[in-house]
């Protein structure tokens, strides 16, 4: 789509003004943060209530990792230094321990339930809440003109 400015739906969108900024600021983003490391995946499961976002990070330990859950912003970062480290007998040295800041955008309905750590793989489970006026409703059919227009 070029030529296409966001901000011309202004009008139309009453009250979506932070999520076209969300997306503008996404655009924007400095390619640094645009990187691959760490590769993720996010899961949901069947009825799309519950989530999970997990990352490999081989090599590291739940104390290297920072997780912090800010104006529905989550945001993974590395705090491992690396001194006191040697690099000493590496014939080859590919599994990474570089720093890394990893941030997800949360809709205004999901919440952090938590997180784990296992075999390198940091698990980080979300949930939709949905209040209960806006859950689907089984209507009964009933016969009654009580109702109806007429």
């Amino acid at each position: 789509m070029t030529g296409f400015n966001i901000h011309n739906l202004a009008p139309f969108t009453v009250g979506f003004d932070r999520i076209f900024d969300r997306l503008v600021e996404i655009e924007n983003r400095p390619a640094q943060m645009q990187t691959g490391f760490p590769p993720y995946n996010i899961r949901t499961s069947k009825d799309e209530l519950k989530f999970s976002i997990e990352l490999a990070l081989a090599g590291l330990t739940e104390e290297d990792v920072d997780i912090e859950v800010k104006e529905n912003q989550l945001t993974i970062k590395s705090v491992y230094d690396g001194n006191g480290e040697d690099d000493y007998g590496f014939v080859h040295k590919g599994i990474s321990k570089r720093k890394f800041t990893r941030s997800f955008t949360l809709a205004d309905d999901i919440e952090v339930l938590g997180a784990s750590f296992k075999n390198g793989l940091l698990t980080i489970g979300l949930e939709r809440i949905i209040p209960e006026e806006k859950r689907p409703q089984k209507i009964k059919i009933n016969n009654k003109k009580e109702f109806l227009v007429e």
